[in-house]
Parts: structure tokens; sequence; C-alpha cells
């Protein structure tokens, strides 16, 4: 290893820029690539810019000659930052004087010939795209055909036609200047895209009324709300009974509105529920009254009787829940308007179900499915035949669309070349194809507002699409939304428009990015190196959700790229991830990923270059407890089939992959931080060592790691998963290490180990503390904050160096007749002023900032620190946030976990706010001065 050159990811990295950034793209919702097309746990642009950047470049102390001081090489390193912190922002990503000083970079530091980057797990593309922004030859192989699809829109498509003009008769000329890049063909794609829009009026407009206000004028429909209903099982009842979760439509202050349901007698004697429109919020619904669906059965609103989930099962799988339109969203005058049902308007969605409809099965059982067990057992099943005829209209509109281009771009005079884009073709009917693979992506973003799934949000006043996470779950009632609209979630023109806007941003490349449909375990990875984001254990399950998607985008491009879509359905037995009902059960399906995994890193250790490191994104949270402590299943698999195959691993980092204001559940398997790790093949001369001796070293390189990781603003709530990653660096150097009765320590016995060393070297930072703040962590790992007596307290506090009397004064703890406690954030005032009390503890600063940032944002918490720094090291009490979130997630006392993973998720976030509010008032402070002089 002394011989091999390191590269700056394996020695530093900006993680406060790169984690901003990254946390950031979340809320680009206009011209970001990812929005070509949904795909599950992409990792974020600026993540694998950077981490890519990172990979190639050395590192100074890599280059004596050039560095020969620590000094030296801590310039060079802030240089090499200031370029990072640059290519991560967003707002650069068009800014080719940066892109150009980035890739002379790489190329100084490869000997001139950079190697060609591939991601054999390619998913959403994040990582082939980067490398090809970056000047890289990229290469993209995933076995899903979504994945590879996606992939091909991204960095195989756009080199093909960079500086092309549009060829929709009259669009060349309506913009002065050249069509540079990808212009011409987001043109194009904008123009066809509309044409199938007007066409879809033209042929299915009727399918979508407007809605009749009370004045007797009309207004746009926003939205269908729809419940499922099903028969009473009462027999002196028997009445058609809705399943709705909840009655609300609006919650915006002055705009509330909900659904009221009325029974009614029919002339003939029956009776049927009818729905209503209330806006009197102090008699909107609530409680039980708020819904007729609950987690374990639902409850007739006519007989009140209750029905188990099994009865409303039965009656789905026999075919027998129906829909009632409950409301129609209206479009008004800045603000929504609530409507009750009209006749008109239920029976314009009363359509036959196409006879060309996708005729696939949904999986019988599968990771993230629930709708199964209701009667849905076909993907047709997963829409309304209103949206079943929408989607084939535009289904066969995008084949029309093809053969227009295909005549356009013949008579634009663009190349005859008749072979297709799936066989390399570069002239006029590949072109016809690439604006054809573009509608479908559209196409697919429609399906996921478009179908019955799909939820309406009182507090936003729209409608949520199917896929807010890994799943199709069961909704009781839907929204849906008309497809021709050019204004709302679920138009096809927003969609197209959304498509067009991030064309322009993939970069057409100094190379043409190449992407194939491979199974990882088994291609080949010569004269590449890796840099992958893999599956994460049994987190996403990629086939069967991507099969939503599948099913439309090959009925619209089998014929235009008959290989890639050849399948019925996405490939599924060799799919790397951890499957239980598809393996035969959970210890079947962790055998299958471990084998799996193995397969692959032993294929890329086979053929890596000696000279680079590989990079792995890992972004998987599960913890198990056993009679060894506490470990973690993904981990274990990942790491067993890394090092069995001979990879060490040479740093760590973690990466934010989530917006700092968004609080995520303690117990939830998804990370807001991934784990970068940098791996190199391990080194034949690497030693074994024995149990003592590796538990040493973890103790000695640990803590540094943990302040490195806490310094990155990983969430207190990953923290436990993003140590992993160092004190694998350190198992992953030895070839084995050694258990007292001589066999090998097992990765999960390992996994344990760091972590109770993570639990130690946590408590070891108490002795970073004041005394007030020692004396305030131990009362709260025994008591909470509930109550103790005071002689508990005296003694408590005698042990830690202060009194009871000076911590009731510094204004953390209160003793009365014989009680004493923690002041809780509750009982403290907001309006504290660190400057004015004379015994600030870190402790309080802790309480309080986590109080400020909780209950008033951002701007107050950034306030409180800029003072706070003055009287307390903000670093240890950073250190003292993540502690009490490890003791109270350890104590179950979730309120408080969240509280403090909250404080340390958005501690940076927090601290830039501070400085910046402290330059405000230091620029005030000048501009006083100098009026006071004049």
């Amino acid at each position: 290893m002394s011989t091999v050159k390191r590269k700056l990811i394996e020695v530093a990295l900006p993680l406060e820029a790169i984690n901003r950034e990254s946390a950031r793209e979340k809320s680009i919702r206009h011209g970001h690539p990812s929005t070509l097309h949904l795909w599950w746990a992409r990792r974020p642009l600026a993540a694998a810019r950077a981490v890519l950047f990172a990979q190639l470049v050395d590192d100074p102390s890599a280059r004596p000659a050039e560095f020969p001081t620590d000094e030296a090489q801590a310039v060079e390193r802030k240089r090499l930052f200031g370029i990072i912190e640059r290519l991560v922002d967003w707002d650069n990503i068009n800014d080719e004087s940066l892109f150009r000083e980035a890739r002379q970079e790489i190329l100084r530091s490869t000997g001139g010939r950079p190697p060609t980057i591939l991601d054999p797990f390619a998913g959403g593309g994040s990582i082939p795209l980067e490398a090809q922004r970056l000047g890289l030859e990229a290469h993209a192989s995933d076995l899903n055909p979504v994945a590879v699809l996606i992939n091909r829109a991204l960095i195989e498509i756009p080199p093909l036609w960079s500086g092309v003009p549009p060829v929709f008769p009259g669009a060349s000329d309506s913009r002065m200047g050249a069509w540079t890049g990808t212009t011409g063909l987001a043109e194009d794609v904008r123009r066809y895209g509309q044409w199938m829009r007007d066409e879809a009026e033209r042929r299915i407009g009727h399918l979508y009324p407007k809605a009749k206000l009370g004045d007797g004028t009309e207004a746009n429909v926003i939205a269908w709300i729809w419940a499922r209903t099903i028969t009473c099982p009462n027999p002196a009842c028997g009445i058609e009974m809705p399943l709705a979760r909840s009655w609300w439509l609006g919650k915006k202050k002055g705009k509330e509105a909900f659904v009221v349901p009325e029974v009614v007698t029919k002339s003939d004697g029956t009776r049927r529920v009818e729905f209503a429109i209330g806006h009197d919020v102090h008699a909107g619904p609530s409680g039980a009254a708020d819904g007729t669906v609950t987690r374990t059965g639902a409850v007739c609103v006519a007989c009140g009787t209750g029905v188990p989930l099994s009865y409303v099962r039965d009656e789905g799988k026999s075919g027998r829940i129906g829909t009632r339109l409950m409301a129609i969203v209206a479009e008004g005058d800045r603000r929504r308007l609530y409507l009750p049902p009209t006749p008109e308007q239920e029976s314009a969605a009363d359509v036959a179900v196409p006879a060309d409809v996708p005729e696939t099965d949904l999986p019988d059982a599968a990771l993230g499915f629930r709708v199964q067990g209701y009667g849905m057992r076909r993907h047709v099943d997963l829409f309304t035949a209103r949206q079943l005829t929408a989607m084939t209209t535009f289904s066969d509109l995008i084949g029309e669309a093809r053969e227009r281009v295909l005549a356009d771009a013949t008579a634009h005079g663009m190349t005859q070349d008749d072979r297709s884009l799936e066989v390399g073709g570069t002239g006029s009917a590949a072109y016809a194809d690439s604006v054809a693979v573009y509608l479908a992506l559209v196409l697919g973003k429609v399906a996921d507002i478009g179908n019955a799934l799909v939820s309406w949000k009182p507090s936003m006043d729209q409608a949520i699409h199917l896929f807010t996470r890994q799943a199709i779950p069961m909704l009781w009632d839907f929204s849906e939304t008309p497809v021709l609209s050019d204004r709302h979630a679920g138009g096809y023109t927003v969609s197209l428009g959304n498509v067009a806007k991030a064309i322009p941003n993939v970069p057409p490349g100094s190379h043409r990015g190449h992407v194939t449909q491979a199974d990882a375990a088994k291609r080949s990875y010569e004269s590449v190196l890796v840099a992958t984001d893999p599956p994460y254990y049994d987190n996403v399950g990629y086939a069967d959700l991507s099969d939503f998607f599948y099913v439309w985008l090959r009925r619209s491009l089998l014929g235009i790229l008959p290989t890639t879509l050849a399948t019925m359905l996405t490939p599924k037995a060799d799919e790397l991830v951890a499957e239980p009902f598809r393996h035969g059960g959970a210890a079947s399906a962790e055998r299958f990923f471990e084998e799996g995994f193995r397969d692959v890193f032993a294929h890329i250790r086979k053929d890596t270059p000696n000279d680079l490191p590989i990079t792995v994104f890992y972004a998987f949270k599960q913890s198990d407890t056993d009679v060894e402590g506490v470990a973690s299943t993904g981990w274990q698999t990942l790491l067993e089939g890394m090092l069995s195959s001979g990879w060490e691993v040479t740093a760590t980092w973690p990466v934010r992959t989530e917006l700092g204001n968004r609080m995520r559940s303690i117990d939830s398997n998804a990370l807001a931080s991934s784990i970068v790790l940098a791996c190199r093949p391990r080194s034949a001369s690497a030693e074994a060592v024995t149990r003592r001796a590796f538990i040493a070293r973890l103790k000695e390189e640990l803590p540094a790691s943990l302040r490195v990781l806490q310094q990155g603003s990983v969430a207190p709530v990953d923290l436990a998963q993003a140590a992993i990653g160092p004190g694998m660096a350190v198992f992953s150097r030895y070839t084995k290490v050694v258990e007292a009765d001589g066999s090998d320590m097992s990765v999960r016995t390992a996994l344990a180990l760091i972590n109770q060393v993570l639990d130690e070297v946590l408590t070891e930072q108490e002795g970073d503390f004041d005394a007030d703040t020692r004396f305030c962590v131990k009362w709260f790992t025994q008591f909470g904050w509930n109550e103790g007596t005071s002689g508990e307290a005296d003694v408590l506090a005698r042990a830690t160096n202060t009194s009871v009397e000076g911590l009731a004064r510094g204004g953390v703890f209160k003793a009365v007749a014989g009680k004493a406690r923690l002041l809780g954030p509750t009982d403290l005032a907001e309006d504290w002023d660190p400057m004015a009390d004379d015994r600030v503890s870190d402790w309080e600063v802790a309480i309080r900032l986590a109080k400020a940032l909780s209950e008033q944002g951002m701007e107050r918490a950034a306030a409180l620190m800029a003072t706070a720094g003055a009287r307390r090291d903000l670093d240890t009490v950073k250190e003292l946030a993540y502690l009490l979130f490890s003791l109270s997630e350890k104590k179950g006392w979730t309120q408080t976990a969240v509280l403090f993973n909250g404080l340390g998720t958005a501690w940076n976030d927090v601290e830039n706010a501070a400085r910046t509010a402290a330059g405000r008032q230091v620029v005030a402070q000048d501009e006083l001065t100098f009026d006071d002089e004049n």
C-alpha cells in the first residue's frame, strides 16, 4: 500500500459543502436530470460528482516532490476543496470553464489517460451522468430495462444530437442563434409532445368535462376525489358503504373544506350515501369521526357496524370493491373550489376498459406491495377505466409522433440512416427513436400521478404521486387528476415540460456513453474503474416496483427497442435484492444476496486498476440484536461479499441525502446519510491479528473518525451506521482477526464490536463536558425528565464536582421539598440571553438550541448559537447532542430522541446561518459607526 498514490477521497473531503448541496438538490424541481423519470433511492448528483472527482485526483501527500511539507499539502488540498465546492453547487452546472478546470485536474492525476467509469448497478444514472459531465467515458449497466432506458436518456442519446436544431416544422426559426447542446432535442420533445396532447384532447377530451359552478359558470377540474366502497355486511343495512381514511379536503387556514357523508332514502325505499361539502372548521371531522377506515377495520356510516379488514379483503378478492365520487376539486380565483359530486361528472368516468391494456400480473407477494390482498392482482387494476383509456391513447400517440419526427427529420435534411437507435444508428431513424424515448418517459411520469393510488393531501391542496416511497400501498380514497390539464399535477403538459426542461441540463459530454443490460455478477470489468451505488439488501424491490412503469414503456417502445424490452416484465431471478418472497424465506434471501455480492466484487477485484480505488455508496440501515450485541444484516452481507473477495476499505465518508429540515422516523430503515466507501485490493502483505489487537486498534482510531462524522453532520440517528465504515476500515486491512479459540472473527462479530466501541467513545466524550453538564448527563441517564430525590441529586452533584444550588442557579435543575428533576425543554423560557447568564453550561446550550430549532425554527436557533458560541465551545455542545440522542434512543424516549436528532442533523445549517447573522451584525455596527462619525 505504501507504493500506491493516495487519492483525495482517501484523505479528506469538504464534507460540509458536499452535504449542503446534496441536501439542497432534493428541493430542485425544474431542470434537474432526476425529473426525467422516477427511480428509487437515487444518489444526489452533487455527491456523485464530488466522489468521482476525489476518486481520481491525487491527494497532495501522494506527490511529495511538488508538495514536500504538511503546510504545502494543506494549501494544495484547500485549492482542490475549492474546486469541489464550486462543482457541487447546482448553480454552476453549466459553467463550462469550471468543468474544464476539473477535467484538467483529473488528467493531471491520471497521466492524461483517465479511466473509463462503470456503474454496474446504474439505476437512476447519477454516477454515469456525472462521470460524463466530468469529461470521462461513462459506462452504465443494469439488469433492469427501466434503469437501462433512463441511463440511455441520460448518457447515450444526448451526445448523438448535440448542436442539432429541432426538426419540428418552424421550430428552428423560433430562436436567434445556435441550438447549443441538447436544446434542439429538448425543443422537439416539447413540440411533438404538445402535438400528442392536442391530439389526445381531440380523441378523449369529452371524458374530462368542466365543473359547473353555482352561478352557472364553468371551471377546470383539478381532481376528482373517489372513495372505494363495499356492501355493509350488516343484513339489516346492506348499504354501499364508503371507505375513506379522512373526510378532509383542504386544511389551509381560511380555506378549510371537508366531505360530509349523508344517508338518504330514495323514493323506492333504498338507501344510499350521498356527499356534501362542509366549510365550518368548528364542525369539521376529528378523531374517530374523521374517515371510516383505520389500521384494524372500517365502520359503516349508515349503521355504525364495525367491519374487519378481513371482510374488506374478501370483498376485494371477489371483485366486489367499487368506487364512488366524493368530491370535485375545481380551479377558482387563486384558490381551490371544493364541489359535491354530480351525476354528469360521475358518468363521465364510466367508460369501458380498453381492449389493449397490458394484461400483466402483479407479484403474488413482494417487498413494499400491499394491494394484492384487496383484489388488485394485475397492473391494470391500479388504474381506473378512464385512466387506462388515457394511458393507452398517449401510448399509441408516441408511435404516431415517432413517424412524424422521422418524416420531418428527413425533410429537414438529416442523414437518412435507417438503422435504429438500439443498433447504433446516427441518422433520422435514430433521431425519431430518441424523441420517442423521451416521450415515453413523459408517459411514465403521467402514470405515477395518473393512477388509482394517488392521495389528496389536504394540507397542500394537491394530489400526491404514488411513489412517495418505495412501495405500492393500499389507498382507500384516492385522487384522479385530469391528464389533459395544462397547469396542474397529473396533466400531460406539466410532465412534458419537466422532461423538456431537464434535457438541456444533461451534458452532451466529449464521449458518447455506453449503456448495456447486464447482470453485475456476470459481466466483464476489464479496463474500467467502478464507482457504484448497489442495492441495499431488502430495502427496495426495484424489479417488482419498476414493472409499474415497464408495462407502459414496453407497450410504447417495443417496436423501437425490441431487445431492451424483450421480456414481458423486468427480470427477477438474478436481481441482487434479499427478497424473501422470491427466495423461499429470509435465510435463503440473505444467502443469495451475500453470494451475489461476493461474485460481483470478486469479478471487480480481478480486473480493477491497481492504482485507483473503487467507490461504493451504501445507505442501508438495520439493527439486529443477538448474544454478540448490535449488528446489521444488510451491512454484514455487503461486507462479507466485499472482504471475502479481497477488498480493503481505505476511507469512508457520510454524504447527507435529505433536507436538513426533514425529521425522520427514529426506527426508519432509510438513512438520511449515505456512506461512501473507498476500497482497494487488500495488500498481499496484510497480516492477521488477534481479537485483542483489533479492539485496541478500534479504540485508537474510532474517536478521531467519530469526530469527522459529527463534523460532517451525519444525522445522530445514522451515526451508528456511519461508524461501521471506519470500523470496517480497521477490520478489512487484516487478512483475518483471530478469536481466542483460534477461529476467524466473523463480520457480524466485528460489527457488534464496532457498536460497543462506539458506545464507549460517546461515553468517554463526557470528559470534555463541564461539571454541570456531566451531572446532567448522568442524571438524565438514570431519570430522564422524571423526578428523583434531593438526596440522590446531592450525592451525584458531589461526585461530579458541582452543587445542586449551582445547578439550580444555572437554570437547568430544580430541587424542592425533597424532590429533584432536570428542567426539560418545555420548562425553559424562550427569551434566554446567554450573554446575560452568569452560569452557562454545555447542557443548557444544547437543550435551548434543540428547543429553539424545534419550536421556533432555523432563524431563532442561529441567533442563539451566534451568542452562545461566545460562552461555550460549540463543538463540545454538538458532541453532547449526539450523546443525548444515543441515550434517548436506547431508553426508548422517542420524542426526546427526535429533538436531538433534529439538532445534530441541522447543526451545520444552523452554524452557517449563525455566521451569516453574525456577519450582518458586524456590517450593521460598521454602518452605525460611520454614521456617528458624520
